[in-house]
């Protein structure tokens, strides 16, 4: 499995005061989606979310989204190494993701961007 770079995730109360931080620190323009009622903001290797606290609860769990070659292939080799795979791959705007459980218990998101 190829990692190609990890995305830190940090929940907001206000997105925008947030994303001109952010955009300053990182030296990147934000790119912006909402997924599932959430306003996510891409910066760097940054993603931003703001939104209802009972979604952010549920994100908030999840320690970092780890950037990966192809999802199909990091599911079977973390399957194999003893994590398990909570959701997907499903779907996303820019490709498919997975979240995972490591064998320490930590919750990880995987992303590619193979769109199928």
């Amino acid at each position: 499995m190829d990692i190609l770079g990890t995305t830190l995730r940090v929940c907001v109360d206000d997105l925008e005061a947030a994303v001109v931080f952010y955009e300053r620190l990182a030296g990147a323009k934000a790119l912006r989606f909402e997924r599932g009622g959430v306003q996510v903001a891409a910066v760097g290797c940054f993603l931003l979310m703001s939104g209802p606290e009972a979604e952010l609860e549920v994100l908030r769990k999840v320690a970092a989204t780890i950037a990966v070659k192809d999802v199909d292939e990091a599911s079977q080799l973390l399957s194999e190494l003893g994590a398990r795979v909570i959701a997907g791959p499903v779907p996303t705007p820019v490709g498919r993701n997975l979240i995972a459980m490591h064998p320490d218990g930590v919750v990880y998101e995987y992303v590619d961007r193979n769109v199928s």
